[in-house]
């Protein structure tokens, strides 16, 4: 039933995603000047105000985007800008209610290529959290510099909130274990619906398995989703942990401090 279901969920978007997106991108864009640093009232560089009519025509476009590839982040990215708002108030308050959240909240560190130095975190020793991203990295062929930037929260603080959310997403993955494989993003996504409430993770979560084989979908269901929901809502906030001075940290003594079990289940990231 998933996979006919899915099959027919794609033909009939196909034409539809692209006409709104194309729609979507000129509405925003026709309706907005150049950015510089002292536009909108002053919010952060990159910013693009839109209105609740464009923020609605994104979600949409977005949405069925991102559904059609789960692999295009930038569709990804402006629905969790543009229906994310509550979700991120959520967020900043439980970061503000944390000692080491509020810093990160005063500091506003990034993850970039430009702040790492990836080659002294492979130095690192075997199990230590920075070594054990690096093996992330490389086993899985991704950058942290892959994270777009954020340009529809229309607010400062919010925005620099969904930008560390996009940023700690890769370290999630080492904390949980999970590959970029479709399997290991599923179960991430349920990991962060339930943590972060965000609605692109929920709905995430709820199409992804549409794209899983039988066999995917019964290993989803009967051990890393029940794994990934579990956890997701008893972890610590995962976007107040300052994981920059944590590389030299071991990884288990790292999810046992957010109280993460590990995986049941070790997945090889050549699969797909």
């Amino acid at each position: 039933m998933w996979p006919s279901f899915s099959r027919s969920v794609q033909r009939l978007t196909q034409p539809q995603y692209v006409l709104l997106s194309k729609v979507c991108v000129h509405q925003v864009h026709s309706s907005s000047t150049r950015f510089t640093d002292g536009c909108y009232d002053g919010l952060y560089p990159g910013h693009i105000h839109t209105t609740p009519i464009q923020k609605a025509l994104l979600a949409v476009g977005s949405g069925v985007a991102a559904l059609q590839n789960p692999y295009r982040h930038d569709m990804v990215a402006v629905l969790g800008e543009t229906t994310g708002h509550l979700a991120l108030i959520n967020l900043r308050e439980k970061m503000r209610n944390d000692p080491e959240g509020y810093t990160i909240l005063t500091e506003r560190p990034r993850i970039r290529l430009s702040t790492l130095n990836l080659s002294e975190m492979a130095s690192l020793p075997d199990g230590s959290f920075g070594r054990e991203y690096c093996r992330f990295l490389e086993d899985n062929h991704v950058t942290p510099d892959s994270r777009a930037d954020v340009k529809y929260v229309d607010n400062e603080e919010l925005a620099y909130v969904m930008q560390r959310y996009r940023e700690v997403h890769d370290l999630l993955h080492t904390l949980l274990g999970m590959p970029t494989n479709m399997l290991g993003e599923v179960a991430v996504k349920w990991f962060e619906a339930a943590q972060t409430g965000l609605p692109m993770c929920t709905l995430g979560a709820v199409l992804g398995p549409l794209r899983l084989n039988p066999s995917r979908l019964q290993q989803l269901f009967t051990s890393l989703g029940p794994w990934a929901l579990h956890n997701g809502r008893r972890a610590r906030c995962v976007l107040s942990i300052f994981y920059e001075r944590r590389w030299e940290q071991n990884i288990e003594d790292l999810r046992q401090e957010l109280n993460i079990e590990p995986p049941p289940v070790i997945l090889s990231a050549t699969k797909k």
